[in-house]
């Protein structure tokens, strides 16, 4: 390589030469090209979200945006002749907090929640501590065992009750809320009453303690009239009940309760409405799947609700995994209910003396159960009369095999749950 390179230069030092001994000598231009080269750099700068709070009474019709993530931060009422829309897909994340300063989103009397949310998008209503961002079903980081991290949500109407006062005052004041507290109030004689619209909503994490031994239920209906729209909602992981309903007419459908610390469906005061489609799924924490009580101030108040196509799933490792209790002359029908997953203490009771009265006068009636009898159990010994401690199962109830042979009970129509994301 080097020989033929000298021989290059040689030659080309003799072409200079000839040309520097020629009479014409030529003309050299110089040409300078320039060449302007664009050089983009990328930079990554890290910018810190908005944050979109709600602290305060919600005084004016507001309508929430369902593309940023709320943040729900203490008692916060949505007040009289006010509308609340939250829109599908909407994230609500509340702080924690105990007694007055728990974080609780309360539609008081004569005030509307429209929140309608899709089985594509539910609204999701939850704790700062989840990492669910918008667009999201479910967050990676609680789980159903997650409770009491904020309040949850309480709807008060203007429909019937029939409470603690022997007098039968119209009007309660919600547990949860202090008593002093005049958008605590519920009940009155507008079974028809509207408090707007609940649809594919789930409530998560909640059930923060108010005071000793109250917390708040996942979500509360107070005297909610049937002018109300209820369907598609879902409770997961709450301290106390799952959903409750005082008094009442509102009629709801398609409920999931996931790990709730006490009753997963709670009625109380002379509610009067129709539940159809109610899957309970207990965990080690939990306590009845149904805990049905009729009229506090007497038991010939008479307003039977209905609930039907029932699934409860038991949990080996409750040391309750109690079924179902009924008490203070409850009042009404309970039907197609399948319920598995028992321990062989499991069991559904008639509590006390007016609760078999209703019961023998056909004032609460049992139809279509069907039981898988755990080892250890009987299908007569889950029905207790605790009054003289027999049972009252007269052949409305079945002993299946498995839930696989159910004829009965919840169509799952839930995918679009916390608990249908994760199972």
């Amino acid at each position: 390589m080097k020989i033929k390179n000298f021989k290059f230069i040689a030659g080309s030092l003799s072409a200079l030469a000839f040309i520097a001994c020629s009479e014409d000598e030529p003309t050299v231009e110089y040409v300078t090209n320039t060449v302007t080269e664009t050089v983009v750099e990328t930079v990554e700068v890290e910018v810190e979200a908005p944050t979109y709070v709600i602290d305060s009474d919600i005084t004016e019709d507001t309508t929430l945006d369902a593309s940023v993530v709320w943040t729900l931060d203490g008692r916060v009422f949505v007040k009289d002749g006010v509308t609340l829309t939250i829109p599908a897909g909407t994230i609500i994340k509340a702080t924690g907090g105990t007694g007055t300063n728990a974080s609780v989103l309360v539609v008081a009397q004569g005030g509307k929640i429209e929140a309608a949310g899709t089985a594509d998008k539910p609204i999701i209503m939850t704790s700062v501590a989840d990492d669910i961002e918008v667009g999201q079903l479910a967050g990676s980081n609680l789980d159903q065992n997650v409770r009491g991290l904020w309040g949850g949500l309480i709807v008060l109407g203007k429909a019937h009750v029939h409470g603690d006062d022997p007098a039968g005052a119209v009007t309660q004041q919600i547990e949860g809320i202090p008593a002093d507290v005049a958008e605590g109030l519920y009940g009155g004689s507008d079974d028809s009453d509207s408090s707007g619209t609940l649809t594919y909503v789930s409530v998560r994490h909640g059930g923060a303690e108010i005071g000793a031994d109250n917390e708040i239920n996942g979500i509360t209906f107070g005297g909610v009239g049937n002018g109300t729209t209820l369907d598609n909602l879902e409770v997961v992981g709450n301290v106390d009940d799952g959903v409750e309903f005082f008094g009442g007419s509102v009629n709801a459908t398609n409920i999931i309760v996931w790990g709730q610390g006490d009753d997963a469906v709670d009625i109380d005061q002379a509610y009067d409405g129709t539940i159809d489609n109610v899957m309970i799924i207990q965990e080690a924490a939990g306590d009845h799947g149904l805990e049905i009580d009729g009229p506090k101030a007497g038991a010939d108040v008479n307003k039977p609700f209905t609930l039907q196509n029932v699934t409860i799933i038991g949990n080996a490792d409750n040391a309750k995994n109690a079924i179902a209790d009924f008490r203070d002359g409850a009042n009404g029908t309970v039907k197609n209910v399948l319920v598995y997953g028992l321990t062989s203490s499991s069991n559904v009771e008639l509590d006390k003396a007016p609760d078999v009265t209703r019961f023998t006068d056909g004032e609460l009636t049992f139809t279509a159960w069907e039981v898988v009898v755990p080892e250890g159990a009987t299908l007569d010994g889950i029905f207790d009369n605790k009054v003289d401690d027999t049972t009252f199962q007269n052949g409305f109830a079945t002993s299946i095999s498995s839930a696989d042979a159910a004829t009965v009970g919840a169509t799952n129509v839930f995918s679009w749950s916390y608990y249908g994301q994760k199972n």
